[in-house]
């Protein structure tokens, strides 16, 4: 676990409403499901750009960069809410894994994964006033079970084009947690948010009560 916190004394401590800067509809749901208020406004931050620039940076690291630009974004057009970003990235073979961009390619990733070990980083970020008050990264080992072709396929076509939507082309919450043997690590990082952290973070900053 990696955090850096960054609060002063500056008034940044008062309650304000908190502002989700992701469309991921697993983090909307861990913050409901904990009874956090918030809204969803989606960062409008290029993902890409910000890998091609960050190319002297560890998947951990990344992960907290892109969570950092997510929340920065919409902090900067909105000075009277705290703002939460996250990412999440993924290290398999001594490489970034990116979002399928079809259920073939999904395919293919999956059967390079099975019965092999990735890594996922789950980064987030809070933004006050335009600026960084707080980020952390959680890391989750992953190992997937020696799944076969006939399982595979009927794992695609359960889950289908919303598999594309996820980095490593599984949802742990629905049929894809019959695709690993083994998770060490946080199940909230693996959803794409280290919860227990954030919410520790905006209780200390009397975002929640504590």
């Amino acid at each position: 676990m990696i955090i850096s916190a960054a609060l002063s004394s500056s008034g940044l401590l008062e309650r304000e409403p908190l502002i989700l800067a992701s469309k991921s509809a697993a983090r909307r749901a861990m913050l409901e499901n904990a009874g956090v208020p918030f809204e969803v406004r989606v960062a409008g931050v290029d993902e890409d750009a910000i890998k091609a620039v960050s190319t002297d940076l560890d998947p951990a690291a990344l992960a907290v960069r892109l969570a950092e630009a997510k929340a920065l974004a919409v902090s900067r057009d909105d000075e009277t809410a705290w703002v939460l970003g996250s990412d999440q990235t993924l290290a398999f073979d001594g490489g970034l894994i990116s979002k399928a961009r079809s259920l073939e390619a999904a395919r293919d990733r999956l059967k390079s994964m099975r019965g092999r070990t990735h890594h996922l980083h789950s980064g987030a970020a809070l933004a006050v006033k335009g600026q960084i008050v707080w980020s952390g990264v959680d890391t989750v080992e992953m190992r997937m079970r020696d799944f076969s072709d006939a399982f595979l396929d009927a794992y695609l076509a359960a889950e289908g084009e919303a598999l594309l939507a996820c980095v490593g082309s599984y949802r742990l919450e629905g049929m894809g947690s019959q695709l690993f043997a083994a998770i060490d690590g946080d199940y909230f990082t693996v959803l794409g948010l280290p919860l227990w952290p954030v919410l520790a973070e905006l209780r200390r900053a009397g975002v929640l009560p504590a």
